[in-house]
């Protein structure tokens, strides 16, 4: 059976580690975008240099018209999707008493409604299947919350519940569903937190030191491994011990 599987946010950072990853592991991947076109098309090219398969993806999560369509373009292409990555998400830190409304509801519907959104299009092919891989990236926020980030802690805890409800749902047919919840990573993501924040969060997590987009990666593909299917509805930690 072919390996098929689409990268949501694939064009930097967690994303980019997670498709190279998983092409190294033999999937064929589409690397998902929004606006950084150029950015996917080099982890495009790292995949093929690496004698891997895929193709870049045009991908906005908060449009349900067009993920209906990309997953049906990634099936004329790579084959039948097998496997997802809901990696893309935004944030916008604020206090809650002066923060927007709009920014909420952004931040929701990007993170949360588009993994729904996503994981509803790659089911349609899993379940005929018989076989999937999704992996929902959370965050430890969303285990720990932290000030300023109640919109972000909202919409990754929201991804944790939908997370095991839809593992309780497809997992008789051969599909698992995990969270994956990154501590403190080096990508652009978190170079913009404020120093105070990365400070706050580096001092309590016991590995003394940042992650890396890999060490992440590393975990994603063995939880999209067939050595993997007895893991299903797990809420995963690599964050070095933040939330311990």
């Amino acid at each position: 059976m072919s390996r098929v599987a689409v990268v949501t946010g694939g064009s930097r950072g967690i994303g980019r580690a997670c498709a190279v990853a998983l092409a190294e592991a033999g999937w064929a991947v589409a690397v998902g975008f929004r606006s950084s076109e150029g950015e996917a098309k080099e982890t495009l090219r790292t995949i093929e240099d690496g004698g891997g398969r895929g193709m870049v993806l045009a991908l906005d999560t908060t449009d349900d018209v067009r993920i209906q369509e990309a997953f049906r373009e990634t099936g004329r292409e790579l084959g039948p999707v097998t496997g997802l990555v809901n990696n893309a998400g935004i944030s916008r830190d604020g206090l809650a008493a002066k923060y927007p409304t709009e920014e909420f509801d952004r931040t929701m519907s990007t993170n949360a409604r588009g993994a729904f959104l996503c994981a509803r299009s790659a089911l349609r092919t899993m379940l005929r299947a018989r076989f999937g891989r999704i992996v929902n990236m959370s965050s430890a926020i969303a285990l720990l919350g932290n000030p300023g980030q109640v919109a972000y802690a909202a919409s990754k805890a929201a991804i944790v519940g939908m997370t095991k409800s839809l593992a309780r749902e497809v997992g008789s047919r051969g599909i698992t569903v995990n969270a994956v919840c990154p501590g403190l990573i080096t990508t652009e993501l978190t170079d913009a937190v404020p120093e105070s924040s990365r400070t706050y969060l580096l001092d309590r997590t016991p590995a003394g030191r940042p992650g890396t987009p890999e060490d992440v990666a590393a975990l994603v593909r063995f939880v999209m491994s067939t050595e993997a299917e007895y893991v299903n509805g797990a809420v995963l930690a690599v964050d070095g011990g933040l939330t311990a």
